[in-house]
């Protein structure tokens, strides 16, 4: 281990984002109804040029007036590069109540994008008297923001998540999909006759947590664009999980018991993580490094891995 520790990530659950555009207020009682960890109402993407106002009205009159629970509330701003984002930043600071916990950033490719969001936040809360202090969530949508994954994680003492925006970013890789997430058709190997797929976000996201686990971030998936293939998305989930992301994105409200699902350790996961420890801890007395667990070796190291499995189940029960 390196004499400089890695910081640990926000101890808060994230295994499902639910998104949903500012546009259309009458889903968001829906939304916090839900069983999603963290809920963004969506300023981007989904909301047309001539609605962004009229959603950003919307999302500031309900951060207010609708119950989110403990939601981790979150809004999707526009990207840096349209003039919509500041706007966004200014009137949800100046305008929306303290309930607002964070201000996600779409398209980041390089620090200094983190940086302007920071120090425009940072302005208003002070003008403003603000107590609480926002929070942030980048999303990974370019070929600079994969290459920049490192920089952009260490970036703002405010940054909390980073997530994994597919569709984008296979736009700026020259990907040739039109698939959001998923298994791609012509990304296969042939062995014996046979077309096995690969996983064509593997890396990137192996990229995402490496930075993330690094800065103390939370590393995250993004969309899974076919909501009508719930067995394609639990596929990409489970990979994600395994990789050490700590959940994914629901773009509609189907997913969002499929996300909970991959990202709460099951019971025979937190069964199985408790009996390591035990046996470790038996070892320990006995004064050994190392001892046998169902036919196979454990160690320090297997301490480590199924903390992990513990802390999280842990955080999501309380």
């Amino acid at each position: 281990m390196s004499f400089r520790l890695q910081p640990a990530a926000p101890a808060r659950p994230n295994r499902c984002q639910l998104f949903g555009p500012g546009s259309r207020p009458a889903i968001f009682e829906k939304m916090a109804a839900s069983a999603a960890d963290v809920i963004n109402l969506d300023l981007e993407d989904s909301v047309a040029p001539d609605d962004k106002p009229g959603a950003r009205k919307n999302i500031i009159q309900a951060i207010g007036d609708v119950d989110w629970g403990t939601k981790h509330l979150s809004v999707r701003i526009n990207g840096l590069d349209t003039p919509y984002w500041y706007r966004d930043v200014v009137d949800l600071l100046e305008q929306a109540g303290e309930r607002l916990d964070q201000i996600m950033i779409p398209k980041v490719g390089c620090a200094a994008d983190v940086y302007a969001v920071d120090a425009l936040a940072t302005a208003i809360e002070a003008a403003k008297g603000r107590k609480k202090r926002i929070a942030l969530e980048v999303i990974i949508e370019s070929a600079a923001g994969i290459a920049h994954a490192e920089e952009i994680a260490a970036s703002s003492p405010r940054l909390q998540a980073m997530s994994l925006g597919a569709a984008d970013f296979a736009a700026s890789m020259g990907m040739q999909t039109t698939g959001i997430g998923g298994t791609q058709e012509n990304y296969y190997m042939v062995r014996e006759g046979q077309k096995h797929w690969s996983d064509p976000w593997h890396w990137a996201q192996a990229a995402i947590v490496a930075a993330c686990r690094t800065h103390g971030v939370l590393p995250v998936d993004g969309p899974f664009g076919d909501f009508s293939d719930d067995e394609g998305f639990l596929a990409q989930a489970r990979r994600s999980a395994t990789l050490g992301m700590v959940g994914k994105w629901a773009i509609h409200p189907k997913q969002v018991a499929l996300c909970n699902d991959v990202f709460t350790p099951s019971e025979a996961q937190v069964t199985e993580a408790r009996e390591i420890l035990a046996a470790m801890e038996a070892a320990k007395a006995r004064g050994e490094g190392a001892t046998v667990y169902k036919g196979r070796l454990v160690d320090i190291a297997s301490i480590k891995q199924a903390e992990v499995i513990v802390r999280q189940s842990e955080m999501i029960a309380g």
